[in-house]
């Protein structure tokens, strides 16, 4: 498999995370369109969010609330973003997570 993502993972590609456990990877976007732009990633290959498991959803849910809180990113207002069916550049379901936006962007 030629999966960015799975070889991340797998150490073949060296990353630096800002967050990392037994099930999510999280680093920064390598063409950042805001200045807080993080992907957050399942370690497990899924595809598309058609794919994606509940239990899932809420082990992303659970590590963006983290992100946001330790970043500080609540009052700067934060953006999440997922592609599917086909949009996604990596096939391989992750989540975008940018800031600032809105009235508090600076």
């Amino acid at each position: 498999m030629e999966c960015v993502f799975c070889k991340i993972r797998d150490r073949e590609i060296p990353k630096e995370f800002t967050y990392e456990d037994d099930e999510v990877m999280v680093f920064p976007d390598i063409h950042p369109i805001k200045p807080v732009h993080f992907l957050v990633v399942l370690k497990k290959h899924v595809e598309d969010f058609l794919d994606v498991e509940p239990e899932d959803l809420e082990k992303l849910a659970k590590i963006i609330k983290k992100i946001v809180k330790d970043k500080e990113l609540g009052d700067k207002g934060y953006r999440l973003g997922i592609n599917g069916g086909g949009a996604q550049i990596i096939e391989h379901l992750h989540v975008h997570l940018m800031s600032p936006f809105g009235k508090q962007e600076r």
